[in-house]
């Protein structure tokens, strides 16, 4: 292998590390993992590991979270490479790249096993003190899902499949961290076309029922104009 490069030429250290979202009691969540081993063992930390040679950073992202969170990835209803954090000094074991992916879903329960590194999801308004760079990861996928939000419809990976509006403005929200004008939000996003009003209703104890809405489509796409 020394035989390739000139110089001396050393490459740096490639990993990947995974930031998974989801809303719990209108809450903003992340998942973490307690680290096994130095450095920062006993550390929270988000999932990810090195990316072996002869797998992609997709495939190398999809086997770390399995082994160590039990998540598996097809469970996520929105998956994205994030960025790729390259600061010289965030690894005291050497000059190591990340190449980091974001996920968002719904209902997602880390199983617990012996491969496993104690799996959770935490409030990312009270995170613990966590290893490496993941706090600021942490914050830059955070920035990311408050934009992608605003012109996509990538809200609809963290709602049920049906979905009344009053819960579909909590979720704009929460991701947000701020309250909504009701009617202004209504009619923004109706004017958009992206859900349609299906014929079932949520009944919540002595509550008028409400409307139930599905999105148009399942998949993320881009809006015609800017919600914000």
């Amino acid at each position: 292998m020394e035989d390739m490069y000139e110089d001396g030429y050393t490459p740096p250290i490639l990993t990947v590390d995974t930031v998974i979202f989801q809303i719990i009691d209108d809450e903003f969540y992340v998942l973490l993992i307690k680290r096994a081993a130095d450095p920062f063992k006993g550390a929270y930390a988000l999932p990810g590991g090195y990316n072996a040679i002869g797998e992609t950073t997709r495939e190398a992202m999809e086997r770390t979270l399995l082994t160590k969170t039990g998540v598996n990835c097809a469970d996520l209803r929105l998956v994205e490479q994030l960025y790729t954090f390259d600061t010289v000094a965030r690894d005291p074991r050497g000059h190591a790249v990340s190449v980091t992916y974001m996920g968002l879903g719904r209902d997602i329960v880390p199983a617990e096993s012996d491969k496993t590194q104690n799996p959770g999801f935490f409030n990312v308004r009270e995170l613990p003190e966590l290893a490496y760079d993941h706090k600021h990861i942490i914050e830059y996928a955070h920035d990311r899902i408050k934009s992608k939000i605003t012109y996509t419809n990538a809200i609809f990976s963290l709602l049920p499949e049906l979905f009344t509006l009053t819960q579909l403005q909590k979720a704009y929200e929460t991701v947000f961290g701020r309250e909504l004008d009701k009617r202004n939000f209504r009619k923004k996003f109706l004017s958009l076309n992206l859900i349609h009003e299906t014929s079932e209703l949520h009944r919540d104890g002595a509550h008028r029922p409400a409307k139930l809405y599905r999105f148009n489509k399942q998949e993320l796409e881009a809006l015609a104009r800017s919600f914000d």
